[in-house]
């Protein structure tokens, strides 16, 4: 595990126990989410789609439980589509019954293609739009009777920063609109 998930802030025992559903767990923000939180005591469920390697992104939900638990944190790795909404019922129900309830989720998961209208294919589109839109809000909604019992439910939604930049946001769409004539 690198260090610098761990020495950006000082660890305060706060999530000592608590426990925290992850989307998009497996690699990246957060993976580094999911570290740090285990580094501070939490229960970590690893809630993504990935597990089996890639040849090419390095992480699955169990080589991030191996790390979660390495920080001292518990792990639960559960193979979560979460466009699925059954699957996703089903896995805050396994978080709840293995932890004794969910404190808090992070919405990691995405989707992006940084490309024009007319390069993105409605496929891409749609697949975007039930990733970074309604799987956030399925897996919020369906988190809320645990996040309730919890008595301090949180729910953090991540999104990438945008770059105001012509060069990055100006040819996307709906940003840029032109005389296609």
């Amino acid at each position: 595990m690198s260090e610098e998930f761990i020495t950006l802030t000082k660890n305060t025992g706060a999530l000592k126990g608590k426990t925290i559903f992850i989307t998009g767990a497996s690699r990246g923000i957060g993976r580094a989410i999911a570290l740090k939180c285990a580094a501070d005591g939490a229960n970590i469920v690893i809630a993504a789609k990935s597990a089996e390697p890639h040849p090419k992104l390095p992480g699955t939900i169990y080589s991030v439980a191996e790390e979660v638990e390495a920080a001292g944190g518990a792990a639960l790795p559960l193979q979560v589509d979460v466009r699925e909404e059954k699957r996703v019922a089903e896995a805050m129900a396994e978080a709840a019954e293995k932890f004794g309830g969910i404190d808090a989720v992070v919405n990691n998961a995405g989707a992006i293609n940084l490309t024009n209208v007319e390069s993105t294919p409605p496929k891409r589109y749609d697949l975007m739009q039930s990733i970074n839109s309604r799987a956030v809000y399925l897996t919020a909604h369906l988190a809320m009777p645990y996040l309730k019992q919890s008595g301090n439910g949180h729910i953090l939604s991540l999104s990438p920063p945008i770059n105001l930049q012509p060069k990055w946001l100006g040819p996307l769409p709906p940003t840029r609109c032109r005389n296609l004539a």
